[in-house]
């Protein structure tokens, strides 16, 4: 196919990249062209601008016989939905520059599609993996995306934050982070969990939370609760008279 880009940041230029690499011819549009005539001499044009932006790009392209892709998780199709051909794919991955962002495109990636067939078609040359998530669901499939992403990435940096407080290398715990996915692969998350929320050891948790400095409490309180519901367990970092452990 011929392909349009409208956008070269790193998502842009990560597609462009990649769909090169299959044998696409891709057309990458400079940043102050006007995109009028954009669907009027390729098969597809990818909207790889900002969220905010897809509206008002996606208005001034004149409708022609290109299908109209947004790669965007969050938004709907409704911002496309006046061209006769229309859809989204968004890629279920971190893309932090075009290189490795191509690279991790072409690697068994999933993606999240609506629309048009063409949106199945890339991903499949791609050697990807379509999912298929509707308008009204778009919302929380994104937020999953960014809980996996964006929430493993802060707490990487809460856990650089408190090795720095013990003067140790924040590289000393990565092996265990890399386990740790690992884990979650290979088994699921329930059998993936384990020390304190686990064993429901009330008074290991009790003690991390003391011993954090208080700008790191609120964050461990909500991820130790979050873990003991993982566990079947309700975690009450209140004090009670003779308790020990938790109950399971």
């Amino acid at each position: 196919m011929r392909i349009r880009i409208i956008g070269i940041g790193r998502a842009g230029g990560s597609f462009a990249r990649a769909l090169a690499h299959v044998g696409h011819e891709v057309v990458v549009a400079e940043r102050h062209d006007d995109p009028a005539m954009s669907a009027s001499d390729v098969d597809v044009v990818l909207l790889a601008v900002p969220d905010r932006a897809i509206a008002a790009v996606a208005e001034r392209i004149t409708p022609g016989p290109a299908t109209i892709l947004h790669c965007s998780g969050a938004t709907t199709l409704a911002p496309v939905r006046h061209h006769p051909r229309h859809g989204s794919i968004h890629p279920l991955m971190t893309l932090p520059d075009a290189t490795t962002g191509a690279r991790r495109l072409l690697d068994d990636c999933t993606f999240a599609v609506d629309g048009d067939a063409a949106g199945d078609t890339i991903v499949r040359d791609l050697g990807g993996n379509a999912i298929r998530v509707d308008d009204d669901r778009r919302a929380l499939y994104h937020a999953a995306a960014a809980i996996t992403s964006n929430h493993t990435v802060a707490l990487a940096g809460q856990v650089a934050a408190i090795a720095a407080e013990l003067g140790l290398p924040a590289e000393a715990f990565w092996g265990l982070l890399r386990a740790s996915v690992d884990s979650i692969v290979d088994l699921g998350p329930e059998a993936a969990l384990t020390g304190p929320a686990a064993r429901g050891d009330i008074a290991t948790l009790r003690a991390h939370l003391e011993a954090l400095p208080e700008d790191e409490r609120e964050a461990y309180r909500a991820l130790a609760r979050r873990a003991g519901r993982l566990a079947s367990r309700e975690i009450d970092f209140d004090p009670r008279p003779g308790e020990g452990r938790l109950s399971g």
